[in-house]
């Protein structure tokens, strides 16, 4: 069988009808349009994909994903037995601490977006932090959720219930207000639509040089990852924290809370093993 570009296109059907997310359709797109490419009009066999994974580079995550993708395209024109096996890694020690958002620089951050008067970059931070939504699920939060105090996403087949705290919907509540909405998504741009991922990655890392936080700590992502840190020194509950942020199992938990190089040292000295 040769890969074409129509075939993609019912791929791409294929994929809706299995309820996968936008991201996901375009990545396993993209993905499997460069499988095409690679194969150049060759048919598709088990020793293509074997080669084809072998003229990977990059990061490993990245390659991985390039095999989920074609694996699912294999899936999808009847050959399953085709499917290669994902690179295996290591699971690390610790995080790089360069890559580590600390509470401190959480606040300067909210702090310096609410002096640039861009409040709603602001609002939109805490909200991430004081719930642990990606950011994708932002949109969920409405004006009607805060009466509630609580919001019920649907995220891939899982429904699973956000609690707002009291003083996040007293801010929120203040911030609609003064803006004027009165229903629907809180976070939302001039012409009324929710806010996209993007605009707020742009918009977080504007806010680096004047807070004083390095850049590559800045992005929505990690707001989501510090919640899940603070809520973990809290409570010391992984099983509450993986439902609180919608994880299947709690191994993919455990990825949040790998420690600094810096915390990992700190317990290897306190061991005092060397006379």
């Amino acid at each position: 069988m040769i890969i074409t570009m129509d075939l993609l296109s019912h791929f791409d059907d294929y994929l809706c009808l299995d309820e996968r997310s936008p991201a996901t359709r375009e990545k396993y797109l993209r993905h499997a349009e460069r499988f095409r490419r690679w194969l150049d009009g060759e048919e598709v066999s088990k020793e293509a994909v074997i080669a084809w994974k072998a003229s990977l580079t990059g990061a490993v995550s990245t390659i991985n994903g390039a095999i989920s993708a074609v694996n699912s395209l294999l899936t999808f024109i009847g050959h399953p037995d085709w499917k290669v096996k994902q690179l295996r890694t290591q699971r690390r020690l610790y995080r790089p601490e360069n890559r580590d958002l600390t509470k401190d620089e959480f606040i300067r951050l909210v702090r310096t977006a609410e002096n640039q008067g861009n409040v709603r970059l602001a609002r939109a931070i805490e909200t991430i932090a004081a719930t642990g939504i990606r950011v994708s699920e932002l949109k969920h939060i409405t004006v009607e959720s805060l009466t509630e105090r609580e919001v019920s996403i649907n995220n891939k087949g899982k429904i699973r219930t956000i609690l707002l705290t009291a003083d996040l919907c007293r801010k929120l509540k203040q911030y609609c207000r003064e803006r004027g909405i009165a229903s629907g998504p809180v976070f939302i741009t001039r012409s009324g639509r929710p806010m996209r991922r993007t605009q707020l990655w742009a918009e977080m890392k504007r806010l680096c040089h004047a807070a004083g936080v390095t850049p590559g700590k800045v992005f929505p992502h990690n707001l989501r990852h510090l919640f899940a840190v603070i809520h973990y020194r809290l409570h010391r509950d992984l099983a509450k924290l993986a439902d609180l942020l919608g994880h299947s199992s709690v191994n993919t938990t455990r990825i949040y809370l790998i420690e600094t190089g810096k915390e990992h040292h700190a317990q290897l000295e306190a061991m005092h093993m060397v006379l």
